[in-house]
């Protein structure tokens, strides 16, 4: 790529500017003939004092981003040389991943040399490290993965991707060099849990070593080309502690759940997209004695429970052939045989409700799961919406009989406008009125007490002042609980 830098000084008497120095083509080489890599600081360096007044900072910006397309060419190219030297070694089972890394690293190194390119050590680094991210990590977005206040990664398409941070989006300037990169990455992903993507399968759920989520869409579906999602799962699992730090919910509200999850009552954690319900179900299940048997049921794996006594089940697509394929509902019949004392689906997205709730009425109290909905009402109206799609023809009462004898919580959490993740209700199921399922609100938010200059809610919620119903189980139980814990609090909408 040809470049010509010219560094010009404005003439105090008003004359046309002099050309007063130009760059040869070859970013990386001194204009004295050396083998010196040129820097943006060797610039400054080599400045007169008859120029320092005058360096265009704008063509500096200029020649900064041709050095930049220089190095990714550089990059391009050694990748490629890479590729061939190790052939078939990449893909190698036999070797650790420690050991490929270092492996990739050692060859890496050779390929660098024999560009003779001279680099400066800064360059030469991030030269290194963008090419092992590319061959065994996840390329340009490896960063992001890398970065623990990072919770979410978008790729909309090669040139496009955004992370979410402290509940906010963000576009970022990172970009795959094209859709075949793009779609090389996603296919190292798939192909570590066993799942394939391509025009025939050309969408997929998996997850990462690390439990993240990841689901992946191509052409033709995908009309703009290959999408990536990765919802990204903490190293280490949150605590009630952390939730209550972070405001997500009030020493009260901890307390009463924790004493439902040990009176074993079935509870669902009801919430939107992304707004933390996985989390939650992971704190409440570290609530299960140690001592009971657990049997957890996912699409992709994502419960980190702390419990030494635990079965996961995840469920598996259909092969290339269209057969294989073994559905949530499947495993929540099959754990039934499997003597558990608690289960606890992922999330209920089907016909497999019908199978959960009946496990939850008939014996297999203190079950767990989540569901998409807004609101504890919705949450109860999407259940018997799930149970109708499990294809039994069941009139509506019986569905709502269903629901109502089987769940006894309902625990609702909202991402609020300001990013923040919080439980906004909990809510007591407490039977049928007629044909409608009644709901009885412990804990609600409080929104009247407005945000802050950060646009914080600083609101929190608080008790009702209605005890519920099941606080008898916990007299019957020998569970203990705070007497303050409902008390009667004014409460104002939103």
């Amino acid at each position: 790529m040809n470049l010509t830098r010219r560094l010009e000084k404005v003439r105090g008497n008003g004359s046309p500017p002099a050309i007063i120095e130009e760059v040869p083509p070859n970013p990386f080489t001194a204009s004295n003939g050396s083998n010196e890599p040129v820097t943006l600081g060797r610039i400054h360096e080599a400045k007169t004092a008859e120029t320092a007044d005058a360096l265009d900072v704008v063509e500096l910006t200029q020649t900064g981003a041709v050095a930049s397309g220089a190095l990714g060419a550089l990059k391009e190219r050694a990748s490629q040389a890479l590729y061939e030297r190790l052939g078939a070694r990449i893909t190698d089972s036999s070797l650790e991943e420690a050991e490929l890394h270092q492996y990739v690293k050692d060859e890496l190194k050779i390929v660098v040399d024999e560009e003779q390119v001279p680099l400066t050590a800064s360059e030469r680094q991030r030269l290194i490290r963008e090419i092992i991210d590319d061959v065994l990590g996840h390329g340009p977005i490896q960063r992001f993965l890398d970065d623990p206040s990072i919770t979410e990664v978008m790729v909309n398409r090669h040139d496009q991707v955004y992370v979410e941070r402290d509940g906010k989006l963000t576009m970022t300037d990172t970009k795959f060099a094209s859709d075949d990169a793009l779609r090389r990455v996603i296919e190292r992903i798939v192909s570590k849990v066993g799942r394939r993507i391509d025009e025939s399968s050309p969408l997929v759920d998996a997850r990462l070593a690390d439990g993240s989520r990841v689901n992946a869409i191509i052409p033709p579906l995908a009309v703009n080309g290959p999408a990536l999602t990765i919802r990204k799962f903490g190293h280490e699992a949150l605590t009630v502690q952390k939730l209550i730090a972070f405001g997500s919910l009030t020493p009260e509200m901890a307390e009463l759940l924790q004493a439902c999850v040990q009176a074993r009552m079935n509870i669902i954690v009801s919430g939107g997209t992304g707004t933390g319900k996985t989390t939650l179900l992971n704190v409440l299940s570290s609530f299960i004695p140690a001592s009971d048997r657990i049997v957890t049921i996912e699409d992709a794996v994502e419960l980190q429970l702390q419990q030494d006594h635990v079965v996961r089940l995840e469920s598996r697509p259909p092969n290339i052939e269209g057969k294989g394929e073994v559905a949530i509902r499947d495993l929540v019949r099959n754990s039934l045989r499997m003597r558990p004392d608690r289960i606890v689906v992922g999330e209920v997205r089907g016909g497999e409700c019908l199978d959960m709730l009946q496990a939850m009425n008939t014996g297999h109290d203190g079950s767990l799961s989540t569901v998409h909905a807004n609101s504890p009402r919705d949450a109860i109206a999407r259940l018997e919406t799930l149970v109708l799609m499990a294809g039994m023809d069941l009139p509506l009462r019986a569905v709502r009989e269903q629901v109502a004898s089987a769940v006894n919580l309902i625990v609702q959490i909202s991402r609020l406008r300001d990013g923040t993740r919080r439980v906004t209700h909990i809510t007591e199921v407490q039977g049928m009125e007629g044909d409608i399922v009644t709901l009885q609100d412990a804990f609600v938010f409080d929104y009247s007490a407005g945000v802050d200059a950060n646009g914080r809610f600083l609101g929190k919620p608080v008790p009702t002042g209605v005890r519920p119903r099941f606080t008898d189980r916990f007299m019957e139980l020998g569970i203990s609980i705070s007497p303050h814990v409902f008390g009667a609090q004014p409460v104002r909408g939103r």
